[in-house]
């Protein structure tokens, strides 16, 4: 088989591709025919040596995949050769099959695309955990999303609506900003021609809103900490801006709100079933067309370092998947 792989640490150029032995199902594991993987910031990252998880060298970068289980381990029984699967795999998706536990394994409905399931379970699960469980928004406060065309803002803009909540999305292009309103949100900023305090004041008034959820950091959290509502609560995502912030401990105790720290991973492993209740959750929003994942391009394998070039560069809404 093919697979994308780091065999150093360095950034997307450095990646190659090579044919390596095809896979064989360790008992309690699985192999799945790739039919999309997920492309993510966390990928960026962790060919740098710079996210929280550091794998062996060489590895193959990928984080999320969907396809079609192709051999069963020993002990398997809850899947099938010729299962549509989705997957959570930390590393090894851009590859053209897997082998993982056969646990870290959903299956899909028919009629549901592998280019959407790909691109779903990380962007979608993170916000869910942020905005549902660790937020707890409710249909009548208002939530404020920064980076809000990325793949988890977009998600997070849309679970707020499905929740019922007003929505407010902030981001750095006109364009961004009117792919946010066609994915539900009520209001946005765009945070390069206008200041976002005046943004955040123009849009939710002097109470400012209930919940912010922050995958850029920077320059922009405190920003957006100082406008938060009396017992908000700012969702602690990610630094895609590439800065963590340093944000004064006395503003919590002036506006009585929360900092709240979100490690959707920790979270996956730690309470599995709640985890579970999620993607239960979401998969019935989708369903219902509350919440419709915006795939906005794929990649063949072969693209990889360029997939993760725009991912780095900022140039991707929604989500990107490649596509063995």
């Amino acid at each position: 088989m093919r697979a994308v792989l780091c065999e150093a640490w360095g950034g997307p150029d450095d990646l190659v591709v090579k044919t390596v032995p095809d896979l064989q199902p360790k008992p309690g594991e699985v192999v799945v025919k790739i039919r999309a993987a997920g492309v993510n910031f966390p990928d960026v990252l962790i060919i740098q040596k710079k996210y929280q998880v550091q794998p062996e060298l060489p590895f193959s970068p990928g984080a999320e995949i969907s396809g079609e289980v192709t051999a069963i381990g020993e002990g398997v029984t809850a899947l099938r050769q010729g299962d549509r699967v989705a997957a959570l795999c930390t590393t090894g998706g851009f590859a053209e099959e897997i082998a993982l536990d056969a646990n870290r394994c959903i299956k899909i409905p028919e009629s549901l695309s592998f280019e959407v399931a790909a691109g779903f379970m990380l962007a979608y699960g993170t916000s869910w955990h942020a905005v549902r469980d660790r937020a707890a928004l409710l249909p009548s406060e208002t939530m404020l999303v920064l980076g809000a065309a990325g793949g988890v803002g977009l998600s997070a803009v849309e679970i707020g609506k499905a929740i019922g909540a007003r929505v407010i999305a902030a981001a750095s292009t006109d364009e961004k900003c009117a792919i946010c309103r066609e994915h539900g949100a009520d209001e946005t900023i765009n945070y390069t021609t206008e200041d976002l305090r005046e943004g955040i004041k123009r849009t939710c008034g002097k109470t400012g809103p209930d919940v912010i959820y922050d995958p850029v950091g920077g320059k922009f959290s405190e920003a957006a900490f100082r406008s938060i509502a009396w017992r908000g609560r700012h969702l602690v995502i990610g630094f895609a801006n590439g800065e963590i912030p340093a944000i004064p401990l006395n503003l919590t105790l002036l506006k009585g709100a929360s900092l709240v720290g979100v490690f959707w991973g920790s979270f996956t492993q730690r309470e599995p079933q709640n985890h579970m209740k999620g993607i239960s959750e979401m998969l019935g929003w989708m369903k219902e067309g509350k919440i419709k994942p915006r795939i906005s391009k794929t990649y063949k394998l072969d693209e990889a370092p360029q997939a993760l070039r725009d991912m780095a560069d900022r140039k991707v809404t929604g989500k990107i998947v490649i596509t063995p």
